[in-house]
């Protein structure tokens, strides 16, 4: 998809499965220029369509032939009924049936003739117009979507279901018939259900942040302030936070000290220290002080917005193993109406039996290969596993990314900001060739003020600790995995050994010092050298033994830093190897080597040097709180506390995702193997079959649930 072309969404209604989607891009691939524009999240019941070639009208007509609905999409759902149509049909349908059976029974057959186990009795008419009206009541959704699978000769479960319904209705069978399309339509109200209890846990993040914030005016005390809408509070304002409120904005502590409860946004169980300096996210609850923070995002940006955007988008990647269920029930359903076909016709010929005895095990084979069961069995799961990930501060943009962590085999880490923290401070800056300290300093800040950088945030910190002011230098520019240079001409560098040497300043003598190395130039010349040191991340040397004990055999680092600041960080934390003084490309061709020798690799990383080894590598994993927008944008998984335990979390949690779907493909289909055998042997019902595939329906359903439970840590193991 072109990033170029233009982008329309659609809310369509009835958009709840697989099935769905693959007769919407049946349908409109051809009017809008191709399948591959459409694009479709299950979660919000959204289609989103790439390109101008079709006019709204005519994408909504085309939807409207498949049986759903669809209108423009808008940011505010309209209100729904408490009971949509669909459901409202479907209990219309089952006080139907329990009528027509009292009529039928009452009327001189009994109950268990009427209920068809003590001998056939005849149905009466009126009971026969109250199972029409059932099937009619349960069935007029299905009916569209059944012509258009004929109409194109791409059989599916609601063709299955229309024939067998037909069927039995020209066998006499009206029970049966009104049963089976009672059971089929609630199994799509219990699929629709499943959905939206997912689509809620995702939904409940945009209740997390409020919508008004106490704007701080010229003091921070109560009658200072005023209300007004996150929308419209800039970066940078002033706001006010109660005791007990939710945090509105993603801003930075500057006055005020207490604690913060992230689990809403993080899964961090408990609470964090909060003093001047110290991040707030919006969505987050404020302890029992009062604080007041500096906005450091708007509203539209906060961490949690973009935890909301990317979720919503997570459905445009589907995982390999969904498409691979999908797949196989394109082949499988004519398969099955095939085998149904053969076994109405040839037997009789064959005179194994009587054709209405064929007929209708070859109806209950129809139903019995329904394939509901097995097609919602992935999306569910995967949608229940995004959420829940979500919850517990992983954004993982999509299906295929989810499964991907089961697979790795090698993890490659940056250091600074993704092993370490990433706060780098000035542990000893010193003035060279005569320029005054003071002097340097203020040049090496005013260089570092417009990066995000950790060694230029530092230089910068220590210049506001000293009371220096940054010296004002035009033409800033960011020199990739090397520095910054600025001024007339680029003549003022500040950056590595390496833009040392380039700049000819000659080679620097580092006197196997662990520390950071910093250099401020001017020309050839350089003006002052600055010391940083790094603390390693609080859990990393843990969160790498844990991901050696799941199983994955090579654990890097890939840095542009020097060796001797690399080595003692890769010892620490017990990787199996180090690279260091890299450029962004030859993060790349490392990235590249480890993707040949061990397959499926994750890169993770924080800054905009990592972004392309992130983007070449199998799985790209970023700092989401500390990392560069470039970064979060590239990764295909975002950790949004920068807590390096949730990578060993990950990989469980994609584990047991997998072992939920495969336990529900094969469940879904040992349960159909099994029916089809009984079919065959005539020791199966249609109204026992429908029900066998609702059960199933609902099982898988279940167990796919079950990822949006437990604790948040409790995957680990």
């Amino acid at each position: 998809m072109s990033a170029a072309q233009p982008r329309r969404s659609f809310r369509v209604r009835g958009l709840c499965c697989a099935e769905e989607t693959a007769a919407l891009r049946r349908e409109l691939g051809p009017l809008v220029g191709g399948e591959e524009r459409l694009t479709f999240d299950l979660l919000q019941g959204r289609m989103n369509v790439s390109g101008d070639e079709a006019t709204p009208e005519a994408i909504c007509q085309a939807v409207a032939r498949t049986g759903m609905r669809a209108e423009p999409w808008a940011a505010e759902a309209p209100e729904r009924p408490a009971l949509d149509p669909r459901t409202l049909g479907t209990a219309l349908a089952g006080g139907l049936i329990l009528g027509a059976l009292a009529a039928h029974a009452s009327g001189g057959a009994g109950w268990l003739r009427a209920l068809g186990l003590g001998g056939e009795a005849p149905v009466p008419a009126l009971p026969r117009m109250l199972y029409g009206m059932a099937v009619l009541a349960s069935g007029w959704p299905v009916v569209p979507k059944a012509w258009q699978a004929l109409r194109r000769l791409r059989p599916d479960m609601n063709l299955l279901m229309v024939l067998a319904v037909l069927g039995a209705v020209g066998l006499g069978q009206w029970l049966e018939a009104a049963t089976v399309s009672f059971l089929f339509a609630l199994s799509l109200v219990l699929e629709g259900w499943s959905l939206g209890r997912a689509r809620r846990a995702v939904q409940a993040l945009l209740r997390l942040a409020p919508d008004r914030v106490h704007v701080v005016g010229g003091c921070s005390c109560a009658c200072g302030s005023e209300d007004r809408p996150a929308a419209e509070v800039a970066q940078g304002t002033r706001f006010r936070v109660l005791p007990g409120e939710r945090i509105p904005l993603d801003g930075r502590v500057v006055e005020g000290e207490g604690e913060a409860d992230e689990a809403p946004l993080t899964g961090e169980s408990l609470p964090v220290p909060k003093a001047p300096g110290a991040p707030l996210y919006a969505g987050t609850i404020n302890g029992a002080s009062v604080l007041v923070a500096e906005s450091t995002r708007p509203a539209s940006g906060t961490m949690l917005a973009r935890i909301i955007r990317l979720v919503e988008e997570a459905q445009d990647r589907r995982a390999p193993v969904e498409q691979k269920v999908e797949r196989f029930a394109r082949i499988y359903t004519p398969l099955v109406l095939g085998l149904a076909l053969a076994v109405a016709v040839l037997p009789p010929l064959l005179g194994l039996g009587s054709p209405s005895t064929w007929f209708y095990r070859a109806l209950v084979l129809l139903v019995t290969g329904c394939p509901c069961a097995l097609v919602i069995s992935t999306p569910v799961s995967l949608v229940a596993g995004l959420a829940r990930a979500a919850r517990h501060g992983v954004l993982i943009k999509g299906g295929a990314f989810l499964e991907a962590p089961a697979h790795l085999r090698a993890v490659a880490f940056d250091k600074t900001g993704t092993l370490t923290g990433g706060r780098l401070q000035v542990a000893e800056y010193r003035a060279v060739d005569g320029t005054p300290a003071r002097e340097v300093l203020a040049l090496a800040a005013g260089l570092g003020a417009q990066s995000d950088h950790p060694a230029a945030r530092a230089v910068l910190a220590q210049a506001r600790a000293e009371g220096v002011v940054p010296v004002g230098i035009e033409g800033i520019r960011l020199l990739p995995g090397r520095g910054l240079e600025g001024g007339q001409g680029g003549a003022l560098w500040l950056g590595s050994s390496r833009l040392a040497a380039e700049r000819g300043a000659g080679s620097q003598d580092r006197e196997g010092d662990p520390r950071t190395l910093v250099l401020l130039g001017q020309g050839d010349r350089v003006l002052g050298r600055f010391h940083l040191a790094d603390a390693l991340r609080p859990g990393a040397a843990k969160a790498v033994t844990d991901l050696r004990a799941q199983g994955i055999g090579h654990l890097a680092m890939l840095t542009g830093d020097r060796p001797e600041a690399a080595g003692p960080v890769a010892a620490a934390t017990g990787l199996d190897a180090f690279q260091a003084g890299l450029l962004p490309e030859d993060k790349v061709r490392a990235v590249e080597t480890l993707v040949a020798a061990h397959g499926q690799v994750a890169m993770v990383g924080d800054g905009v040097n990592d972004a392309p080894a992130m983007a070449r590598a199998g799985l790209g994993i970023a700092m989401g709180a500390a990392g560069s927008d470039t970064a979060l944008e590239t990764a295909d998984i975002a950790l949004m506390r920068d807590d390096l335990s949730r990578l060993p979390w990950l990989v469980a949690h994609s584990r047991r995702t997998l072992a939920v779907i495969r336990q529900n493909i094969a469940f879904a289909l040992g349960l159909k193997a099994l029916f089809i055998l009984l079919a065959l042997a005539g020791h199966a019902s249609l109204w026992a079959a429908i029900a066998a595939d609702t059960g199933a329906s609902l099982l898988v359903v279940a167990n796919g649930l079950r990822l949006l439970g437990g604790t948040g840590r409790d995957l680990a193991a």
